[in-house]
């Protein structure tokens, strides 16, 4: 994800890693720097955006925390509460982008949070509109969020995947199924946000009675795909073990 956010952005920035490399090849990459610790990042950086493993947390927050002026966590599964054990005083704002705002396109949801500072929110959050939407949801949403808008790039994905397997098998070359099912969900995309996120309009206006569509439609359904996307729900947002 920092790798996603830095291209998206498209700037210089700061960051650090455990040792792996990746901060430098970053910087070398979007431009910007790799620099020796946590503290000197913070004490440098505008924003300091957590994208380490949730396991870090602590270590991590005793290196940024008092340094830092402000800190957005991207960590999935880390509470507001729990950021707040570890950084102290530091603000803290917790949010979680997907993979799309690499390309400028992204969702990103924020945690709602009635006792931040709104200018220091505001700033966060115009941060992460420069790589997409932004969107507030409470935070005991946001398991359920990250199950739409996280792991759905990676649903749609498949989704191509199996259109352009299935052109294949019945003789369209691979590249020419790839560029209809790929602008055929752009377009779709587009005409979605046209009416208002209505899902079930765009499906009437396309699917008319006895037609193709329809018979399609119906045979996905038998297919299981509805409980398909359900139970990949009920998967990403069971209780985790700690």
């Amino acid at each position: 994800m920092a790798r996603a956010l830095a291209r998206g952005w498209g700037e210089p920035v700061l960051a650090t890693d455990a040792g792996s490399g990746r901060a430098a090849r970053l910087a070398a990459e979007v431009g910007g720097e790799a620099v020796a610790t946590n503290a000197v990042l913070a004490e440098r950086a505008d924003v300091v955006v957590l994208c380490h493993k949730p396991a870090q947390l602590r270590e991590v927050a005793a290196e940024v925390s008092g340094r830092a002026r402000v800190v957005a966590s991207v960590l999935a599964g880390v509470s507001l509460a729990d950021l707040r054990e570890a950084y102290g005083e530091t603000p803290v704002f917790r949010l979680m982008p997907n993979t799309p705002v690499e390309v400028g396109g992204g969702v990103t949801v924020i945690a709602r949070d009635p006792g931040s500072d709104p200018s220091l929110r505001a700033e966060v959050v115009a941060l992460f509109e420069r790589v997409g939407i932004v969107v507030e949801v409470a935070e005991d949403q946001l398991e359920v969020a990250m199950a739409l808008m996280g792991c759905a790039p990676a649903y749609l994905a498949l989704v191509a995947q199996a259109q352009v397997d299935a052109a294949g098998a019945r003789g369209m070359d691979t590249d020419t199924a790839a560029r209809l099912v790929v602008e055929t969900m752009a377009g779709t995309a587009a005409l979605l946000r046209a009416r208002d996120h209505d899902a079930a309009a765009v499906r009437r206006e396309v699917a008319s009675p006895g037609g193709y569509t329809e018979q399609g439609l119906q045979a996905l359904e038998r297919a299981g795909v509805p409980e398909a996307l359900h139970e990949a729900m009920d998967v990403v947002t069971a209780p985790r073990r700690p």
